[in-house]
């Protein structure tokens, strides 16, 4: 039997400076400003309607879940709060079965919880014939996962999902405003051949990490280190524009020197080895994707050595994943199957 269904993905993101700026209350007090970029790693939702009124979700990383849909807004408990907090803000009563891939581990740095809450947004809002902007997508996913359940976390990962590409985001008590950053296809290129990622394979628990930011920041340990890093975002960005990916290598070590400084969690004695082995061997600079203390890694290595640092983070036990730029944000369409 033929079905209507309805998919969606959004594309994982590599923060390259300037995160920890977009987490509040430095946001509000004094103004974030990120610059990152997705890449061609995505988080993807399928919905299958179905005549009853119960949702089943399945989830490669969290397993099955149903619940009737009968019955009022569905409460928050851990189990599937992302799709119960998009079903209840649309009221959905129909029933649905749902499922969700994440090409990232959860706890991995690339924006994976975000990206994912964007990719059911995507699919519902099309399912249901909600028009939305990309702002408006964005700023529900972030009311959603952090104002309503209470994930805690930055606003870059929901706008990086909804936008894709390169982009400096401004954030302010007044709203966010993502700018594209206009690189040539010859300096992606070349910023490509040069970039790795790496997995440490340790994934972390974020929300501790930007907690403790958090209270760094209020007692005003690691100001400095947040206003340097917002200026960095755009240093390394106007590198780029220009194409000379050795100053931007440079500048993406000191945005980690700083981002180090945020919290103690940040870094530990396995993201430092993986760190000086890279440097050793022919990187430029690097950071940890995300809050820190594990996930994956992002380095710009000098011309034509990025295969032997790769080889040598290997030996430290790091998976090099393969990847390419995504100039497309969050889309959707409909299918039969």
């Amino acid at each position: 039997m033929t079905q209507n269904i309805v998919r969606s993905c959004a594309p994982l993101r590599i923060g390259i400076a300037g995160g920890g700026t977009d987490v509040e209350p430095y946001a509000s007090v004094k103004g974030g400003r990120v610059f990152n970029t997705t890449i061609n790693k995505y988080a993807y939702c399928t919905i299958v309607p179905n005549d009853s009124h119960t949702m089943t979700i399945k989830s490669t990383d969290y397993g099955t879940y149903e619940t009737p849909l009968d019955g009022g807004p569905l409460k928050y408990d851990g189990n599937m709060d992302l799709v119960k907090a998009v079903t209840n803000h649309f009221e959905i009563t129909d029933g649905f079965d749902m499922s969700i891939h994440s090409e990232a581990p959860p706890g991995s740095g690339l924006g994976g919880s975000s990206t994912v809450i964007v990719s059911i947004l995507k699919a519902v809002t099309t399912w249901i014939g909600e028009e939305m902007s990309n702002y408006d997508l964005a700023e529900l996913a972030y009311h959603l996962e952090r104002e309503d359940i209470g994930l805690k976390g930055g606003k870059q990962d929901q706008y990086a999902a909804a936008f894709g590409g390169f982009n400096m985001m401004e954030f302010t008590k007044d709203g966010t405003v993502v700018n594209p950053v206009n690189l040539s296809e010859d300096i992606v290129w070349e910023l490509e051949y040069r970039s790795l990622l790496c997995y440490t394979g340790k994934t972390r628990d974020s929300a501790g990490i930007i907690e403790s930011q958090v209270e760094s920041f209020k007692a005003k340990s690691n100001e400095e280190a947040l206003d340097e890093s917002k200026i960095l975002s755009t240093k390394l960005a106007d590198a780029l524009k220009k194409g000379d990916i050795e100053e931007a290598g440079l500048l993406l070590d000191e945005t980690w020197k700083q981002k180090k400084k945020f919290s103690s969690k940040i870094t530990n004695p396995m993201i430092d080895d993986l760190y000086s082995t890279a440097i050793a061997n022919g990187a430029y600079g690097g950071k940890v994707s995300g809050a820190g203390g594990g996930g994956f890694m992002y380095f710009i290595c000098k011309n034509d050595r990025k295969h032997i640092v790769a080889k040598e983070l290997q030996k430290k036990g790091a998976i090099v994943e393969d990847f390419v730029f995504e100039p497309r944000g969050a889309r959707s369409w409909r299918a039969k199957i």
